[in-house]
């Protein structure tokens, strides 16, 4: 079978559907907000993505092919089946990646840029990571590898993956079908995935199958009552492209020598640990919320 690349071939349309949405945005035919500077800064890092791809591409095509040469099973790439088994384990991987690098410091240096913009509209979807090849997460899809899946066949659906995952980021689209909700990634249930609001955080980690998030207790519905805010917790605040690329890595490696002997809790403990409690976690940010959103209110005390 000739191999493709799904994200090549589906270049133009990014180009085209971003344009397009910018306009009737524009003429107020759909809702999408964009800023200037904050689009050339989710292009330039999709642009600096592609080159480390490119860079790093041949350390990872090469081990992934070492590990072929030990496989468990010869997996066909021509047969149905196999597709149908390379779609479910691929997006079951990326799920934990995508959950690892959100809730690990380390993984989340890499992958923070994605989630930097204040704006949700089609150019963040372009918004992708520069130092992914060295933070190693491409490792968890060695397995697939291991087990029989040729290597283009792996490379081939993770792009259909990443290809899926481009149409998700807008606010133009409402709610698809509740078939549809229940079962895909869809753009409200990745809207909660961006969104910064304290209910909000570290949900709907989905490729294209919502179904794992429902499975594994992550997945958090979007909700009319409580509208998305985008971007991190503390918002960058600059539109400086080397900022937006390294500034988790930059601000880990301060932590680490200033204090060494807690160096393995500020790499590989949950973004916004610290050793004397003095930040916050996801987790302490969602148990404040639990408790201010459980307090009775000036009328539950006069009732």
């Amino acid at each position: 079978m000739k191999t493709f690349d799904p994200v090549t071939l589906a270049t133009p349309l990014f180009i085209l559907t971003i344009i397009l949405e910018i306009v009737f945005s524009r003429l107020g035919r759909l809702k999408a907000e964009y800023e200037a500077k904050d689009t050339a800064v989710s292009l330039g890092m999709g642009l600096g993505s592609t080159v480390a791809g490119v860079l790093f591409g041949g350390v990872i095509g090469a081990t992934t092919l070492w590990v072929h040469q030990y496989r468990l099973f010869d997996i066909p790439m021509t047969a149905v089946w196999a597709w149908v088994a390379i779609f479910l384990l691929e997006d079951l991987t990326y799920y934990w990646f995508h959950r690892i690098a959100h809730e690990r410091r380390f993984w989340w240096a890499s992958h923070v840029n994605h989630h930097t913009s204040q704006h949700y509209n089609l150019s963040t979807a372009l918004r992708q990571t520069w130092t992914g090849g060295l933070a190693g997460t491409w490792l968890l899809w060695l397995p697939l590898s291991f087990l029989g899946f040729p290597p283009a066949m792996i490379a081939i659906q993770k792009g259909i993956s990443l290809v899926y995952q481009y149409w998700i980021h807008t606010e133009a689209i409402g709610r698809m079908p509740r078939w549809f909700e229940a079962v895909f990634n869809t753009p409200s249930h990745h809207r909660v995935h961006h969104a910064r609001n304290p209910r909000y955080l570290d949900r709907n980690y989905a490729g294209i199958l919502i179904v794992w998030d429902r499975l594994f207790g992550t997945f958090q519905p979007e909700l009319d009552e409580e509208p998305c805010r985008y971007g991190v917790v503390k918002n960058l605040g600059t539109f400086n492209i080397l900022r937006v690329a390294f500034h988790e890595w930059i601000a880990m490696a301060q932590d680490v020598i200033r204090q060494p002997r807690h160096a393995l809790g500020w790499m590989f403990g949950p973004p916004g640990w610290s050793p004397d409690g003095s930040r916050q976690t996801s987790h302490d940010l969602k148990a404040e919320w639990e408790v201010r959103r459980k307090a009775p209110t000036d009328l539950d005390r006069a009732a």
